[in-house]
């Protein structure tokens, strides 16, 4: 498809997104798609900002307010050139079949904090991509799941979950009531927290869902994405899996963080997070639950009570619920060693 759409003289467009890293190695992530308004390579100025701060604020206008079907539905710059060129070295890599950048770079030369590399592809204008260097003194973070737990998206089922993605407007999708505020308050009581937000939604909806944390206030952090697509197995991957394998990296690269786990009851998050603390009980401080209503358990998946894997008592980590940001806002500061 992408040899068929550069022949009628489309050009490719970089969408960088959020990645992380230690002061040992950093992993960067974006992707390069087709696109109808071409530029001349090099596009950018070439600068890396070593600089301390957030990214710059992303206004509201007319364009962000597309349908995310346009974007879920863009086509992949397949095996694209890519360089990424950091404070103490550039890296030459290609993008894989969906025009997906993920690459583990070593070396980079960045002190802690948000922190940026620069992204050229040939044909493409150039980008920035934020990463955030967790350094090796932080002891805390929150990892987050993001359907029914920051949005309310009543996935998986087929019909909500297709009339969610391909029709509904992006500014018309709302946030779960309090997390937010439950979010800012963790920031506030423990400064440089990461947060990270864990998601089997898919890559290309990246940058509209990123829009919608900073437009409701969320804490700006990695989103760690599915690839969706057909693949050895089946149509889709596995969402249990890419949570599960995704904890366990987490908890290789960052060894002494323990973690808040934020989910909600309408899919697998119990039982994944349970899991994980029995594997690795030292990495998970404790896990908070979103408890969605009968009505969005039904939505969720078509009966009013939890899945039957989901109903195992998490070992060894303190674990609250509640159906909204404020209740798990008071359940995390009546535990035993106060988290918000």
């Amino acid at each position: 498809m992408s040899g068929v759409l550069r022949d009628r003289g489309w050009g490719t467009r970089i969408v960088p997104h959020v990645g992380y890293g230690s002061p040992v190695s950093v992993r960067v992530m974006g992707r390069v798609v087709m696109s109808r308004a071409a530029v001349a390579p090099g596009g950018g100025d070439g600068a890396i900002d070593d600089t301390v701060g957030s990214p710059p604020p992303l206004h509201r206008d007319p364009a962000t307010e597309a349908r995310w079907w346009r974007d879920f539905i863009g086509a992949p710059a397949m095996h694209a050139p890519v360089r990424i060129t950091l404070p103490d070295r550039v890296v030459d890599t290609t993008t894989d079949g969906s025009g997906l950048i993920d690459v583990t770079i070593r070396g980079h030369g960045f002190s802690v904090g948000r922190r940026q590399v620069l992204l050229s592809s040939p044909g493409a204008e150039d980008a920035h991509a934020e990463v955030l260097i967790i350094g090796t003194t932080q002891r805390f973070g929150v990892i987050s799941d993001i359907d029914d737990t920051v949005i309310s998206t009543m996935l998986p089922r087929p019909m909500i979950a297709a009339w969610n993605t391909f029709v509904r407007e992006e500014g018309t999708r709302q946030a779960v009531p309090g997390m937010a505020t439950l979010y800012r308050r963790i920031a506030d009581r423990h400064p440089g927290i990461p947060f990270v937000y864990l998601s089997t939604g898919s890559w290309n909806i990246a940058p509209n869902l990123q829009r919608f944390l900073t437009r409701h206030g969320f804490p700006t952090g990695p989103m760690l994405l599915t690839d969706w697509g057909p693949t050895n197995t089946g149509w889709f991957r596995s969402g249990m899996a890419h949570k599960a394998e995704t904890l366990l990296l987490l908890a290789r690269d960052f060894p002494n963080i323990s973690w808040l786990l934020v989910g909600d009851d309408g899919q697998h998050d119990p039982a994944i997070y349970s899991n994980f603390a029995r594997v690795a009980p030292d990495r998970v401080r404790a896990i908070a639950i979103r408890q969605l209503t009968p009505a969005e358990q039904v939505l969720a998946h078509g009966t009013t009570t939890m899945l039957p894997e989901e109903l195992d008592e998490p070992a060894d980590a303190p674990t609250v619920a509640a159906p909204d940001g404020r209740g798990l806002l008071a359940a995390l500061r009546g535990l035993a060693e106060p988290l918000a």
